[in-house]
């Protein structure tokens, strides 16, 4: 069989785009049934890396960086729930919501990949900010997290405190910061091309099927 096609998507655990263009990625790899052709990997990028333990409320924290009003906010909301809804994705936006520090969940998706369990954590985690309304930046619910994915919390936690899992995931963003990437999901194919966005379901069909009979015919 020739070699599996690399994706590796750029993003963020509180960034709904991100959830949203996985999902639909998710989804037309399904439907071409190339499941199997596939090496996934999840790649660091804090919106907010900056953002203190306490976190800042999401409607203010949108309008200081974005300058939107509060019926801009709503009507993203309101996209974004909707598009989640088509992809049996809940977004449940609520005010006293917080935007919060996600370094910590990066590390640990860097612990979770050599037991190939990536995925599963990067979703449980989107799940637990976006429609459970947890606090992902909190060691208690972390916790909870990593065991629900079948996951050896305490050596996973441990982690945190390592100067080499922390210098690792600042090396991995620092990289993709390098090769460009500045706003996310930024999917790349094969560390050679990339899209940009929650793009619809159709356009990844369209350019996963180019790429993998790219691969096949090298």
């Amino acid at each position: 069989m020739a070699n599996k096609l690399k994706i590796d998507i750029v993003s963020d655990v509180v960034c709904p785009w991100c959830t949203i263009g996985y999902k639909r990625l998710e989804k037309a790899i399904q439907e071409l049934g190339i499941e199997d052709q596939i090496d996934l990997e999840w790649q660091p990028f804090e919106l907010n890396p900056n953002m203190p333990a306490e976190g800042q409320n999401v409607n203010e924290h949108i309008t200081e960086k974005y300058g939107s009003t509060t019926e801009q906010q709503n009507e993203s909301k309101q996209m974004m729930t909707e598009a989640g809804e088509e992809l049996g994705f809940k977004f449940d936006y609520f005010d006293d919501m917080r935007m919060i520090n996600t370094f910590d969940a990066h590390i640990l998706l860097e612990y979770a990949k050599d037991f190939g369990k990536q995925t599963e954590l990067k979703m449980a985690l989107t799940k637990a900010f976006f429609s459970d309304r947890k606090d992902v930046s909190k060691k208690d619910i972390l916790k909870e997290t990593l065991l629900s994915v079948g996951l050896n919390a305490d050596e996973a936690l441990a982690k945190l405190d390592s100067e080499d899992a922390r210098l690792e995931v600042r090396t991995k963003q620092d990289y993709w910061k390098n090769m460009g990437v500045n706003s996310v999901p930024t999917i790349v194919f094969n560390r050679k091309s990339a899209v940009t966005g929650a793009q619809p379901v159709d356009t990844f069909k369209q350019v996963l099927n180019e790429l993998i009979k790219e691969q096949q015919s090298v």
